[in-house]
């Protein structure tokens, strides 16, 4: 009897293959399937039939397929590495059973014959034809392969305890390359590439399992349909949830790959409804049905609503209906726009990321225009008093969120032209320039032209292109066609944009404003220009402006009472600045800004000049010990090119004032093999020594070279001259010390902060009157397993002439000399006690305190290496000449403990030059520790990956 249903099962799986080839159109492509899912999950074994078109306008002798699977089957390969770049080691660190792989591989040709493969480990298999497959004509191949699934943990397709989840693994062709020359990589990117397809697949799953996916079941573990998108299944041992949402007599099944919480399904069914007849009233129609998976919610949800959550504490910005709301009406429109839109993800990434903000910001503006991007966090009383109300953070609209994301990444000059390629992308700017600068651009257009004319332009392209490849140029061109002023948007999208309007002084003449509207591009870009009276009312203009024209001029009557004037108000077009978009038209800060004084750092309000003021109380070090004050200056949340900084302090270890200050500037060209280019001026007052102080004056300029945003190599160029004076004691005065000196240094520096591989090298030349030195430094760090590293170091310094003095110049071999007071050591002057022991990673490097300075040339040799868990062990071995002496060897050896990686070390020497110095009596003064209390350090450590 089971022999019978079986045949019975195939006769009926033989007929709707049939019956589905016959309904094909004959330059669609056609795959059909039988896969079986070993009981483990571990294994796939497929039999796969395709009938492929040639679509290209030449012969074809080889025909591509897609073996993706392999992009997990060893190191190297481009996802292990963008995986990397992401600062997720998983992959590279992966067992052999984790790991995914294409096991065997059978094909056979239309004629039966056997098609030769070379190999199963490429990503892309050319195939070679025995005769040319001539244009509009098909082939059919038969497949039989078998694999193992890679562990889902690594891209979230794969296999898991309880659920497999399957895409990208089928061997398809690349119908993005109809004359199937190039190869092609898999990087986890979410990238169509089999569409217009029609699939038949019927599985074999284990026992007491559940499938569903994003094609059509016609029965029991079958599925059958045509496909814009790729096929995405996930065999799970647990039934998942779904709902089936009714829109205007249509319905529309949302399936999803996980399970929801009873609330969040609640909320869901009353959302869901509402989400997808705005959706459909936007862009024209609805599928059938979606499939919704884990990845793709956490992917495409809404960036910004999620609770914050500080020890203890959690602090809810939105309502858990609302935070419902927001991020399933971005996986809804994404998901429809994926599933119905056939586009090169890697050239075209632009259009859909940027239709799915427009979208966003169309529903926000209907249903969440009032409110904040910190939710009701502001609303957070302690002890009475709601003090998040004194930022302007807690007055900026959610809306803004994609003027002010762009606003945050340009002004660091990272950003992206829209139409870079997808693949290098950094992560931040796939949101922040994908999709919320091409969506403020949809939105702004939308804004001019009228939203429901560009609605409709919007419908009838996605329409006119169902079922092929769009192409969005044409799209551009299509709004353009509609409304002429959207003419430059083809050409802003192929570039980084600083587009940046002003407005001039306003003259009142007879009963008339005079307004002028600067730009500074040559583009004939619209600018919404705002004016309202002092009691709140609005009214607004459209600015059509000329090409090769920088100024337009505006006339608007006196008697409207203008109290302010505003222009792109809300962050509505990209702009490269804001603060220069609002001026006054009466009263005491008529055409000038105001001024308002802040407490402590925000996002900026551009309808100011702001200065922040803030306390400080931080520890400098044994001689000044606390130091008490206060800090004034420009920098908010945002870079500027202009910053200043000025902290006049009180030294609570010597009673007197310190402090420091610093002006610069900062070029920071959009497109130029120059990231940055600053110049600033720099001074400070505090104390080296017990009743001595210093003063430095620094003059600076630092150019810091482009760089790939998603690369963690950076290369710089330093130049400084620093002016010092010190405060001598009389022994130092008697010994003919140094009170007064200058310092010239020009210096290179690179560095490759990569995950396994971390580098970098400086060269550096340093000079005054007395000397001359250069400098070299070299840096690996190999992460060999999980967690465990091997560090070397090489250092070395020759003094090209030295007539100093004294000793204070020289290379430090164990402890360095703080001479330019760059170091923050918390003992500036000691020679013995807890704060000697301080340890920095410069010069020599050696951690035994082995006695001396350099006044000649020294190398060293520094190496450490992870044993177990935080524990260390190191190593140091150098060669180092002072004047008319001999060269000496010297080394030294012992465990460190890290505490703190990078932050807090603890070093206990073992062997060394000197002897076994654990058998010193004093050895627990010769036990060294680093310490790094810089904010900064730590805040670049923990964003790398996103920029």
């Amino acid at each position: 009897m089971r022999l019978y249903h079986r045949y019975l099962k195939k006769f009926s799986i033989c007929l709707i293959l049939f019956w589905g080839v016959v309904q094909v159109s004959a330059q669609k492509d056609s795959i059909y399937i039988e896969a079986r899912l070993s009981s483990d999950r571990k294994f796939l074994e497929v039999n796969q039939e395709i009938i492929y078109h040639n679509r290209s306008d030449k012969d074809l002798r080889t025909i591509k397929l897609l073996n993706w699977v392999s992009a997990y089957n060893k190191r190297g390969t481009s996802l292990v590495y963008r995986k990397l770049e992401d600062r997720n080691n998983d992959l590279h660190f992966a067992q052999p059973h984790q790991l995914g792989k294409l096991l065997e591989l059978n094909v056979k040709g239309s004629e039966d014959q056997t098609i030769p493969i070379n190999t199963l480990s490429d990503e892309s298999l050319f195939l070679p034809l025995e005769k040319a497959l001539k244009p509009d004509e098909s082939v059919t191949l038969q497949l039989k392969y078998r694999m193992q699934l890679p562990d889902k943990k690594f891209t979230g397709y794969g296999t898991s305890g309880q659920n497999t989840a399957l895409k990208y693994f089928f061997i398809v062709p690349d119908h993005f390359d109809p004359d199937n020359i190039t190869r092609k990589n898999y990087h986890d990117i979410e990238e169509q590439v089999n569409f217009n397809t029609y699939w038949t697949i019927n599985f074999d799953i284990p026992v007491n399992s559940f499938i569903e996916g994003n094609l059509p079941q016609i029965q029991m573990n079958s599925f059958k349909g045509y496909l814009e998108s790729d096929p995405e299944f996930l065999i799970s041992s647990n039934e998942y949830p779904s709902i089936k949402v009714d829109v205007d007599g249509n319905s529309t099944d949302i399936k999803f790959g996980y399970q929801l919480k009873p609330e969040e399904k609640q909320n869901l069914e009353f959302y869901l409804p509402l989400q997808l007849k705005f959706i459909k009233e936007k862009i024209g129609f609805l599928p059938e049905s979606l499939f919704i998976s884990d990845k793709f919610r956490a992917k495409e949800d809404f960036f910004g609503n999620n609770d914050i959550v500080f020890w203890k504490f959690r602090f809810q910005l939105f309502t858990d209906a609302e935070k419902t709301d927001l991020d399933y009406f971005g996986i809804i429109t994404k998901k429809i726009l994926d599933e119905s839109i056939i586009a090169d993800k890697q050239k075209d990434h632009w259009f859909k990321n940027g239709l799915k903000s427009y979208l966003e910001m169309q529903y926000l503006k209907k249903f969440y225009s009032n409110t904040r991007l910190l939710g009701k966090l502001p609303e957070t009383q302690i002890f009475g008093i709601k003090p998040l109300k004194i930022f302007h953070a807690s007055k900026v609209k959610l809306l803004d969120r994609y003027g002010l994301a762009y606003q945050y990444i340009m002004l660091q000059n990272l950003d992206q032209k829209i139409g870079e390629d997808f693949a290098v992308l950094s992560n931040f700017n796939d949101m922040t320039i994908s999709g919320f600068e091409t969506g403020s651009l949809f939105n702004y257009s939308a804004d001019k032209m009228g939203y429901e004319t560009f609605n409709t332009t919007v419908r009838n392209y996605i329409s006119q292109y169902s079922g092929k490849k769009i192409n969005p140029e044409e799209f551009l061109n299509a709004i353009a066609g509609k409304d002429k002023t959207n003419s430059y948007l083809s050409g802003f999208f192929r570039q980084k944009n600083r587009v940046d309007f002003k407005l001039g002084h306003i003259k009142k003449e007879n009963d008339s404003l005079q307004l002028k509207v600067i730009k500074n591009t040559n583009l004939a870009i619209p600018v919404k220009l705002e004016a309202q009276t002092k009691s709140g009312e609005k009214k607004a203009y459209w600015i059509e402006t000329e090409e090769n024209e920088r100024t337009a001029t505006l006339s608007l009557p006196a008697t409207d009472n203008i109290y302010k004037v505003t222009l792109n108000s809300g962050y509505i077009f990209p702009e490269s600045k804001y603060r220069n978009n609002f001026l006054y038209a009466k009263g005491l800060f008529s055409n000038t800004k105001k001024i308002k004084l802040k407490l402590i750092k925000d996002i900026p309000d551009p309808e100011y000049n702001e200065i922040y003021i803030s306390p400080r109380i931080r520890f400098n070090n044994t001689y000044d010990k606390f130091l008490l004050g206060v800090n004034l200056k420009n920098q908010s949340f945002f870079d500027e090119k202009f910053l200043y900084s000025f902290t006049p302090m009180y030294s609570t270890g010597t009673g007197k004032l310190t402090g420091s200050g610093a002006v610069s500037y900062s070029i920071l060209p959009a497109e130029s093999f120059i990231r940055s280019l600053t110049f600033g001026v720099s001074g400070s007052y505090f104390h080296y020594d017990y009743n001595l102080a210093y003063q430095k004056g620094s003059l600076f300029s630092t150019l810091s070279f482009r760089k790939n945003p998603r690369s963690t190599v950076s290369r710089s160029i330093a130049l400084s001259y620093n002016y010092f004076e010190r405060d001598l004691s009389p022994l130092m005065v008697a010994n003919n010390d140094y009170k007064k000196y200058n310092l010239w240094s020009l210096g290179y520096g690179y560095s490759d902060s990569q995950m396994i591989h971390e580098k970098s090298f400086s060269l550096s030349t340093q000079g005054m009157e007395d000397f001359n030195k250069i400098t070299a430094e070299g840096f690996y760090r190999w992460e060999f397993a999980p967690r465990q590293k091997l560090s070397v170091r090489l250092f070395a310094g020759y003094f090209l002439r030295n007539d100093t003095r004294n000793n204070l110049f020289n290379y430090g071999i164990s402890r360095v000399s703080n001479y330019a007071f760059s170091y923050s050591l918390l003992g500036e002057s000691a020679n013995s006690g807890i704060l000697s022991q301080q340890f920095i990673l410069a010069d020599g490097g050696f951690k035994s305190f082995i006695p001396g300075t350099v006044n000649q040339w020294i190398t060293s040799f520094n190496v450490d290496s992870s044993v177990w868990k935080i524990f260390h062990v190191y190593a140091d071995a150098g060669v180092y000449k002072n004047q008319n002496l001999p060269a000496k060897f010297i080394w030294d050896s012992g465990i460190k403990v890290r505490i703190i990686p990078d932050f807090l070390e603890v070093y206990f020497p073992i062997q060394s030059s000197l002897g076994f110095e654990p058998s010193f009596k004093d050895y627990a003064k010769r036990i060294r520790y680093t310490l790094v209390l810089n904010l900064g350090s730590i805040i670049n450590a923990a964003r790398r990956g996103w920029y």
